[in-house]
C-alpha cells in the first residue's frame, strides 16, 4: 500500500476513535453499495450523521476539507439515499467533514458539524 493510502487508512481510524470519544456510535466504516462509498456512519442522538473523511500531511494546497466539492457531494448523497433505503432507515441526517492534518506522530483533527447540506435537484 503506498504511504498516501496508509495515512489515509490511519486518518480514517484517528477520526473513528475521535467520534467514539465523543459518543458517537459507529455503524459502519467505509460502506459499499457498488461503487458507492461512505467513510463513516455514525449515530448520536437519534441522528444518523454521514462523515467524510479528508487526511493530508499538510494544508500547503487548501485546507483538506476544500476536496469536498460539489460533484463529491453528490457521490456523497446518493450513497446515502442508497444506504437509507438499504437498511430502511427513517432519522434525520448529518453531513460532516472531519480533517486529519500531520503525520504519524503529530495529528490535528478538526470536526466540521453539518458541512453541507444535499443540493436540491430538479
Amino acid at each position: 500500500m503506498a504511504a498516501h493510502n496508509q495515512w489515509g487508512k490511519k486518518g480514517e481510524d484517528l477520526a473513528a476513535a475521535f467520534l467514539l470519544d465523543q459518543g458517537y456510535r459507529i455503524r459502519h466504516r467505509n460502506w459499499h453499495a457498488g461503487r458507492k462509498e461512505l467513510d463513516i456512519v455514525a449515530e448520536k442522538e437519534d441522528v444518523l450523521i454521514i462523515v467524510e473523511v479528508k487526511t493530508r500531511t499538510n494544508e500547503d494546497f487548501g485546507s483538506p476539507a476544500d476536496a469536498v466539492d460539489d460533484r463529491k457531494i453528490r457521490h456523497i448523497v446518493s450513497a446515502t439515499d442508497a444506504y437509507l433505503r438499504r437498511y430502511a432507515i427513517d432519522m434525520n441526517v448529518r453531513f460532516d467533514i472531519i480533517t486529519v492534518t500531520g503525520d504519524e506522530n503529530h495529528s490535528h483533527i478538526e470536526h466540521i458539524e453539518e458541512a453541507f447540506y444535499p443540493p436540491l435537484w430538479s
